[in-house]
């Protein structure tokens, strides 16, 4: 399987997790963030984790630790 760039190029599946820092992590970012995982993988793509930043009032850096805490944690 392969990607469609916006200028009709074929290229390989690229996934993301892009998690706004303002809470905690819970079960549906896990979830997500394993499901594009195993997609990226079984189609030998990239997974990309973006950290959002377009909340800045409500963005914690406990929040962005706590992220990148989970996703060490889940290997």
């Amino acid at each position: 399987m392969q990607s469609i760039s916006p200028r009709g190029e074929r290229g390989p599946v690229v996934t993301r997790f892009a998690p706004s820092p303002t809470g905690q992590v819970h079960i549906g970012n896990i979830r997500v963030a394993i499901y594009n995982w195993l997609f990226a993988r079984h189609h030998r793509g990239r997974f990309l984790l973006r950290i959002e930043d377009t909340d800045r009032a409500r963005s914690t850096e406990e929040a962005v630790r706590a992220v990148l805490d989970a996703m060490e944690w889940l290997g």
